[in-house]
């Protein structure tokens, strides 16, 4: 068989496993929808972790059998606050309920994530906003989509006319990253038309792959927050590294994403 038949029959695969990936999420996404209602307030931090978790666990019993049945040898990432490289082979990495914090809060940013992960790089992704009903996908070779609309990055070229955007890494992030996020929205405020700053990151890089957004950045980092962006500003023709230009991967301890023609400016900013 030559080696083009063989792509193309990849690329068949993976496309039809995209289609139920997105069925997965959309599944969950509507429990998830079921559960969203006032904002409760909670006394302690171990109430807020059960709560948190009572959400992930609702989206899991929907999402791992399925995609389980999808991909049966594919690894499972438990933790979707971990970073780092991935051992070899396929991964489902999942993010039952981006945005959770925003979701008890009775907030709008929210989103149910699946990626698969082959050899360490994203392969297919879907992401969907229940509150929307809006999926994004995105597979490898073969683009990006808000539904059945393709995307595509801002054709912006100068930062000064820029929307940019930055969130938290993680709960309880090490003083040093915090300092350093701190440093860099300052340093963006004085280069950039408006920033802004909010979890989660996902969502941010939606809008960077739609063109609405023209530069996402943040330190450190999950996989679960990042992979699913990367793909997608990847396929919607936007540029991916971190944030002192050089290549990014899962271990690299910060990530930039942007149109093209802010890229050089945005690192530039990031350095100081």
């Amino acid at each position: 068989m030559s080696e083009t038949l063989k792509t193309t029959d990849v690329a068949t695969s993976d496309a039809d496993l995209l289609d139920q990936t997105a069925v997965a999420v959309r599944a969950a996404g509507s429990a998830l929808r079921a559960r969203f209602g006032d904002v409760v307030r909670y006394r302690t931090r171990e109430e807020l972790m059960r709560a948190l978790a009572a959400n992930d666990d609702t989206a899991l019993d929907i999402l791992r059998p399925r995609l389980t049945r999808l991909r049966p040898d594919a690894g499972w990432v438990e933790d979707e606050l971990d970073g780092g490289a991935l051992p070899s082979g396929e991964w489902w990495v999942v993010d039952p309920a981006e945005g959770n914090v925003n979701h008890l809060h009775a907030l709008p940013e929210w989103a149910v994530t699946a990626t698969l992960v082959r050899e360490n790089q994203p392969v297919l992704t879907a992401v969907h906003l229940p509150l929307t009903g809006e999926t994004y996908t995105a597979l490898t070779g073969a683009g990006a989509h808000l539904d059945d609309r393709p995307l595509h990055v801002s054709r912006t070229t100068d930062l000064g006319l820029s929307i940019v955007a930055t969130s938290q890494a993680r709960p309880d992030e090490d003083e040093k990253v915090v300092r350093r996020v701190g440093s860099s929205i300052t340093a963006m405020l004085f280069d950039a038309l408006v920033v802004r700053t909010s979890v989660p990151a996902t969502l941010h890089l939606l809008n960077v792959a739609a063109g609405r957004i023209d530069a996402f950045w943040q330190f450190a980092g999950a996989r679960a927050d990042l992979l699913p962006g990367a793909l997608l500003v990847t396929e919607s023709g936007g540029r991916i590294s971190d944030a002192e230009g050089r290549p990014w991967t899962p271990q690299s301890e910060s990530f930039l994403a942007t149109a093209p023609g802010v890229h050089t400016q945005a690192v530039a900013a990031l350095s100081r």
